[in-house]
């Protein structure tokens, strides 16, 4: 394998990286009565690594031109361990264990990802996969998941991403498209951000699920909405909520919400982009709020504004570094967004790992700087699971979101009988 050159994302990614934000992501992946040892684990894995070469690959090169390198004396017990000593975990010890393995960091002179393996009582085990950003982003850690985890990889086929659609060349209607795309994606949140200060070290986690296909109808029946504008109004009740009891009202909050641009075939690491949004929480009621949310997202898609902000990077990274720069240092504000909510699509149906079924699955993405609340969604058959990862020094009550998460979802639900 000759070294691969780091895309222009995955240097960013790792710039990002400092000794308060680790740049993995993670997904836990827990599993029902009968879940495999890790030797049978580990020989999976290493029988299937040939169908995701990213991972056999380290960090090399120079610093002006760093790359991805073949990893020389690859050792799988390296990278999928006994995880807690191999002591059996309850259920409920699986958020502080999950928070204490995040805020560890991946050895730079290896592959950067590493599946600690913790049995729980009751026979299961949940797998806690770290993996670097700069190596995988949601969509395609749910690839390599399904490629290396589930079942018989060459059974399932990939699920594409939808190509991002071309524009008119009408010039007046792009100037005009140009100015709304600005005010939306650029606009500054009419409140303070209430996770806005200097992180710390320290994670505290949280798991909520909540029924799909019954989110999914009821977000349909009641405002013809996508189950991504449910997740969205779920999100602001469940803030709206947590707000009362711990901070005090706001009107909104913005939120960031990443845009897969991956397609069919490609094998890119990272490829997304993102759209913003204001999140209603000054609306009690959930219907309301979901159609709030809903004409949000409608504008944003339709005017196609992940892609237009993707081809704005491209075009002031060749034109000025230093203006792309300063448009990166404007988007991190928490004056542009509060908190960053991704959901991507996992698997469709039932899957398992070595004949254990997978009971639940969570994503976990790391939060930044002024940032202190992430929240991440993944779907797993008929369940949508929600990580939420926070700096505890600057999120307290963190459970009251978990919990409201739950129950936003049940009462949206129940609007629609």
């Amino acid at each position: 394998m000759d070294a691969i050159p780091l895309s222009p994302e995955d240097r960013a990614i790792l710039e990002l990286e400092s000794d308060t934000v680790a740049g993995h992501t993670c997904k836990v992946v827990v599993l029902g009565e009968g879940a495999p040892g890790l030797d049978a684990l580990r020989a999976q894995i290493a029988d299937r690594l040939g169908l995701t070469p990213a991972l056999r690959r380290r960090l090399g090169g120079g610093a002006r031109e760093p790359a991805w390198v073949p990893a020389e004396g690859f050792e799988i017990g390296d990278h999928v361990v006994a995880g807690n000593r191999g002591v059996a975990l309850d259920r409920g010890e699986l958020p502080a264990q999950v928070a204490g393995l995040f805020a560890q960091r991946l050895p730079r002179d290896r592959p950067l990802w590493r599946i600690d393996v913790l049995p729980l009582n009751g026979g299961g085990a949940a797998l806690v996969w770290r993996i670097h950003h700069a190596v995988a982003d949601g969509t395609t850690t749910m690839r390599y998941a399904r490629l290396l985890l589930w079942g018989d990889p060459a059974a399932s086929s990939a699920e594409a991403a939808p190509a991002p659609a071309s524009h008119a060349a009408d010039d007046a209607r792009r100037r005009g498209h140009l100015a709304a795309f600005v005010r939306r994606e650029f606009a500054r949140s009419r409140s303070g951000s209430p996770f806005d200060g200097r992180i710390g070290t320290r994670r505290e986690i949280g798991f909520a699920t909540a029924p799909l296909a019954a989110l999914h109808d009821a977000s349909k029946a009641l405002a013809d909405a996508t189950l991504n504008d449910a997740v969205l109004a779920v999100l602001a009740g469940a803030l709206r909520r947590w707000l009362e009891s711990e901070h005090g009202s706001l009107a909104e909050v913005r939120a960031k919400v990443p845009v897969s641009l991956h397609h069919e075939g490609d094998d890119a690491g990272n490829r997304d982009s993102f759209f913003t949004l204001p999140l209603p929480l000054n609306e009690p009621d959930p219907v309301a709020r979901l159609r709030a949310v809903r004409a949000a997202t409608a504008t944003r898609k339709g005017e196609h504004d992940a892609q237009e902000i993707d081809t704005l990077h491209r075009e002031l990274a060749h034109v000025s570094p230093r203006l792309e720069a300063f448009c990166e240092r404007i988007e991190r504000s928490p004056r542009r967004f509060a908190l960053n909510v991704s959901n991507v699509p996992g698997p469709r149906v039932p899957v398992a790992v070595l004949g254990a079924p997978v009971a639940e699955l969570h994503s976990i993405a790391e939060i930044g700087q002024r940032h202190a609340l992430r929240v991440a969604v993944v779907s797993c058959a008929g369940t949508l699971g929600f990580g939420f990862c926070a700096d505890p020094g600057i999120v307290a009550g963190l459970e009251s979101l978990v919990s409201g998460t739950a129950a936003e979802a049940a009462a949206l639900v129940g609007a629609r009988s």
